[in-house]
C-alpha cells in the first residue's frame, strides 16, 4: 500500500533534500580547495626542506635529508630558484611517475576532476605536482609524493563535511519546517477543516469560518471563504423555501389543470346545445381559449418541475448533422419564415439531443417574435466557437430583457410561459456552454449560442 504524506512531511522532505543537494554543491568544490592547500603546504615544506638542508651546511647529510623528506610525506623533490641551477632531492624516486599535476592556471572543474581522480582510484600511485612555493613565488617546486595519505585526507576531510551538511541541513529543515507549520499549513489545515465541516453539515453556522486578522493571502482566502459560505448557506435556505413553493405550486397547478379541464368539457357541452344563444356561444370561445392557455402553463409548470436537469451524453458530433435534424424538426412550424442555416464540417463533443433542444427553442422563440428571416452563422465569441441566431423581429420589449432567462418571467408575448430561453440556456450550461443575448433592436434579435470547449 502506497504511503500517503501530508503537506508537513512533504515539506519537511523536500527542505531536507534542497539544502544536502546545496551542501553537495558547496562540498565538490571544498574537497577541490583542500586538496590544493595540501599540495600547497607539500609544495612549502619541500622549499623548507632544502633551504634548512643548505643552511646546515655546506654539504647535504643523506642521513638528515631522507629523514626530513619522509617526515614530509616526500619520495623526492626538485626546486628551481631564480639564477641558480635546479636542485634535486629524492633517491627513492620513482623511474616513472604515471600522474603529474600543475597547479600553476589549473580551472575549477579541471581541479575537481582530479580530486575526485584520487579519491575513487582503486589503487594509490606516486603522483608528482609542480607549483610555485607560497614562501617564495619566483621559486618554482615540483614534489613527488605517494597518492595514499592523501587520498586518506580527503576521505576524513569529506565524511566530515558530510556531517556538518547533515547536521545543517537537518537544523535548517527543522527551522523551515517550523516557520512553514506556523504561516502556511496552519492556516491552509484551518481552511480544509473549515471547508470540510461546512460540505458535510453546510446548515450549521457554527461550520462558517471566522476569518483571522491577518493581512496576508490567508487572510484574504479565509474572508472570501466565509463570506462564500454565508452566500451557500442563504441560497441552500433560499432553495429549501423555493422547494417548498414549487411543490405547493405544483399540486396546485395539477389540481388546477384538472378543475379547467372539467370546465373545457362543460363549455364544450355548452358550445354543442343548440338551444343556446349564439351570443353566449361566441363568449364562451373566448373562455376557452383563455381555459386553454391556462391548462397549457399548468402543463408547462408541472413539467418544468418535475423533469429536473437530463442526463447529458456527450460523443464527437458532427455540427453540420445537428443542423438538418433541427431543420427537419422545425419545418413544419415555421409558417412561412426563412430559415438560413450554414453548411459546416466543424465536429464537437456535445450531445447533439440537448443542442439541438435548445436550437429549436431559439428559432422557435424568433418566430414567435414575428421573425421572418432566421440566421444561423458560425463564429468566435469569449474564446469559445460559437453559433449566431439572428431574425428580424421587431426586437424584445424591455419586460422581457428584465427577465430574459428567469422561468415563468421572461415571455414576450401573452400567454407565453417564459420558458423558452431558460431551458435552452440550461441545456448548454450543463454542457460547458452558454447562450447570450448578443443585441436587440427594432431591426432585429441575436443571440449566441456558445458550444462546450
Amino acid at each position: 500500500m502506497a504511503i500517503r504524506l501530508n503537506l508537513s512531511w512533504r515539506l519537511l522532505m523536500l527542505t531536507i533534500a534542497s539544502v544536502m543537494v546545496a551542501e553537495a554543491l558547496i562540498l565538490l568544490p571544498s574537497l577541490s580547495g583542500f586538496r590544493v592547500d595540501y599540495l600547497k603546504m607539500k609544495l612549502a615544506e619541500a622549499h623548507l626542506t632544502l633551504t634548512a638542508l643548505e643552511a646546515s651546511s655546506g654539504q647535504i647529510d643523506p642521513n638528515l635529508r631522507d629523514r626530513l623528506l619522509g617526515q614530509s610525506g616526500m619520495l623526492g623533490m626538485t626546486a628551481i630558484r631564480p639564477n641558480m641551477p635546479p636542485r634535486t632531492l629524492g633517491p627513492n624516486m620513482p623511474p616513472k611517475i604515471p600522474m603529474i599535476y600543475d597547479l600553476r592556471g589549473a580551472s575549477q572543474l579541471g581541479l575537481i576532476y582530479d580530486t575526485l581522480d584520487v579519491m575513487f582510484r582503486a589503487t594509490p600511485m606516486p603522483m608528482g605536482v609542480t607549483g610555485t612555493s607560497p614562501a617564495d613565488p619566483a621559486v618554482v617546486v615540483e614534489v613527488v609524493l605517494d597518492e595514499g595519505p592523501l587520498c586518506d585526507s580527503l576521505w576524513d576531510y569529506g565524511r566530515r563535511i558530510l556531517a556538518l551538511s547533515i547536521f545543517i541541513s537537518v537544523m535548517t529543515a527543522a527551522l523551515v519546517y517550523a516557520a512553514l507549520q506556523w504561516l502556511a499549513v496552519r492556516p491552509l489545515r484551518r481552511l480544509t477543516v473549515a471547508m470540510t465541516a461546512f460540505r458535510d453539515d453546510p446548515d450549521d453556522p457554527r461550520n462558517v469560518i471566522a476569518p483571522e486578522n491577518r493581512g496576508d493571502e490567508f487572510g484574504t482566502a479565509e474572508a472570501a471563504l466565509t463570506d462564500m459560505q454565508r452566500r451557500i448557506r442563504e441560497a441552500l435556505l433560499e432553495q429549501d423555501r423555493l422547494a417548498g413553493v414549487g411543490a405547493a405550486v405544483t399540486k396546485i397547478s395539477h389540481d388546477l389543470k384538472n378543475i379547467l379541464a372539467t370546465a373545457m368539457l362543460e363549455s364544450d357541452r355548452l358550445d354543442a346545445a343548440k338551444t343556446v344563444d349564439p351570443e353566449i356561444k361566441q363568449i364562451t370561445a373566448g373562455i376557452v381559449r383563455a381555459i386553454e392557455r391556462a391548462v397549457r402553463l399548468s402543463t408547462n409548470t408541472i413539467k418544468f418541475a418535475k423533469e429536473g436537469l437530463p442526463n447529458v451524453r456527450k460523443s464527437r458530433v458532427a455540427l453540420g448533422t445537428v443542423f438538418a435534424d433541427t431543420r427537419a424538426a422545425m419545418t413544419p412550424f415555421l409558417a412561412g419564415a426563412t430559415l438560413d442555416i450554414p453548411d459546416v464540417t466543424d465536429e464537437f463533443d456535445v450531445d447533439a439531443e440537448l443542442v439541438q433542444r435548445a436550437l429549436e427553442n431559439l428559432i422557435r422563440n424568433a418566430v414567435e417574435a414575428k421573425g421572418t428571416e432566421i440566421r444561423i452563422s458560425m463564429g468566435e465569441d469569449g474564446g469559445y466557437r460559437a453559433l449566431f441566431i439572428r431574425d428580424n423581429g421587431p426586437g424584445l420589449p424591455k419586460k422581457a430583457l428584465d427577465n430574459l432567462f428567469v422561468p415563468f418571467s421572461g415571455s414576450a408575448r401573452s400567454g407565453g410561459s417564459g420558458l423558452g430561453l431558460p431551458i435552452a440556456r440550461e441545456l448548454l450550461r450543463i454542457q460547458g456552454g452558454d447562450i447570450l443575448l448578443k443585441e436587440t433592436s427594432p431591426t432585429g434579435t441575436t443571440f449566441v449560442m456558445r458550444l462546450p470547449a
